[in-house]
């Protein structure tokens, strides 16, 4: 079974994903900041994470670019998902990017893309 870590500190776009994985066959792990994403990445190993840009603490950009120096995460595939307009928060190395409120079955046509089924 596939895993996704879902790092977003909106507890209700957390429930929503979470059951649009879990409904859908995926294993999800999350995770409500990007320190708590960083350490619950390195603990479960995902296949994909989807990953909010702006959170308290610690924004998306700088737990991708610490992610991307983990010899094990690096290759992780990365789906943006945030309400931010506007290419300064964007992550050009993200493999999606998919703007709030987003559609469901694109987002998991991304996803499955993204794992390969």
């Amino acid at each position: 079974m596939k895993k996704i870590l879902v790092i977003d500190d909106d507890p209700a776009i957390v429930a929503y994903l979470t059951s649009l994985f879990s409904d859908n066959g995926y294993e999800v792990v999350d995770a409500a900041d990007a320190k708590e994403g960083l350490e619950a990445a390195r603990a479960h190993k995902p296949d994909l994470i989807t990953l909010d840009l702006e959170m308290p603490g610690e924004w998306g950009p700088r737990f991708y670019r610490k992610m991307s120096q983990d010899p094990e995460l690096k290759n992780t595939p990365v789906i943006v998902i945030s309400g931010l307009s506007g290419s300064q928060y964007s992550i050009s190395k993200a493999a999606a990017s998919v703007s709030k409120p987003f559609d469901r079955e694109k987002l998991l046509g991304i996803v499955k893309d993204l794992l390969k089924e």
